[in-house]
């Protein structure tokens, strides 16, 4: 197989952004397919995956990973298919993900890469549940949250990629699940098609208040991925010796000064526990993960929900919704 092109559209970063990236902090423009060496290979890249740590590797600020340079193509995780190769590890047709960047086209060598088997699920599916969103739900969940049968989880942004996931596996092992998510329909997933026994909408109702009233013997686990306003109501429910799964933070990406928990006493108080986690640390346990979240799939006992965007000069407002919360499930580019 090989490029039916040869131009490749991509996405550069043109400029820092100021609070929610407009329009103007890209440059959406078409290069020529790169041609590869000995040990590399040409990735056909079909679809990425839209995830909120994008809006931190946009700022020049220290985090896990170096933030995009300015004139680069944005980084993102994708799915594709090897349509040339000078590597004895691949070889053209097989399908793949790994760091391929918002474009079409993108060189990568076996080491960057891992081999996924479309018998198991269509090909998207490889960027939500059996992606990095399905092993950040898998790890946060239950190596950090450590969760027994009985227990209460708490998740925010529980209609969204990564809670919707942590919720379900919350279920199959034997807790109570409670989501918090935005507007009535979302909340409807969370309890109707992602099985979560309660739902509060953080838009419309008294998130503290409704904290007292589901979770009565208080929070054991609770998983963050909002931060700020809902984090510190979920702090004054806390039991003895809870855990909080720090995920993410999103309603704080677009602040100019992130804001920190003001109930954060309550750690010391019930002797609790906060933890914040990166997916990249249990690489070596991905397989793992992977295959259990393979199978409660098969089983019927893990949803997932792909919410796909097409065209490639959809990625602005893609990353605009997820950080707006417009979106359910999990959120694709399809840039073929």
């Amino acid at each position: 197989m090989t490029a039916p092109t040869t131009r490749n559209r991509r996405v550069r970063l043109a400029k820092r952004p100021d609070g929610m990236p407009d329009d103007g902090v890209w440059d959406i423009d078409d290069a020529d397919v790169a041609d590869i060496e000995d040990g590399q290979l040409l990735v056909r890249v079909d679809y990425v995956s839209m995830d909120p740590a994008m809006r931190g590797w946009l700022d020049d600020k220290r985090s896990y990973l170096p933030p995009v340079a300015v004139g680069d193509v944005m980084r993102a995780i994708g799915v594709g298919e090897v349509v040339a190769s000078r590597s004895d590890g691949f070889a053209e047709g097989d399908h793949v993900t790994g760091a391929f960047g918002v474009q079409q086209y993108a060189v990568a060598t076996p080491a960057s890469l891992t081999r996924i088997d479309l018998s198991m699920a269509p090909l998207p599916v490889f960027l939500s549940v059996l992606g990095s969103t399905g092993l950040t739900a898998y790890f946060g969940l239950l190596d950090i949250g450590q969760p027994e049968p009985g227990d209460t989880v708490v998740v925010s942004a529980a209609a969204g990629a990564v809670g919707s996931v942590a919720g379900q596996i919350a279920k199959i092992i034997g807790c109570r699940a409670v989501g918090i998510a935005g507007g009535p329909e979302k909340c409807r997933l969370v309890v109707e098609e992602f099985g979560f026994d309660a739902a509060i909408d953080y838009r419309s109702e008294d998130v503290a208040q409704r904290l007292r009233e589901l979770c009565p013997e208080r929070i054991d686990v609770y998983f963050d991925n909002v931060g700020g306003d809902i984090l510190d109501a979920a702090l004054t429910r806390l039991d003895r010796h809870a855990r909080v799964v720090l995920c993410g933070a999103i309603s704080q990406y677009n602040q100019g000064r992130m804001r920190g928990p003001s109930n954060y006493m309550s750690l010391l108080v019930d002797r609790a526990r906060m933890e914040g986690f990166l997916v990249l640390d249990y690489a070596d346990r991905y397989a793992e993960a992977r295959g259990r979240l393979a199978a409660w799939r098969d089983q019927g006992r893990l949803r997932s929900r792909e919410q796909v965007l097409e065209g490639i000069d959809m990625f602005p407002e893609a990353l605009r919704m997820l950080l707006r919360g417009d979106n359910s499930g999990k959120l694709i580019v399809a840039v073929r």
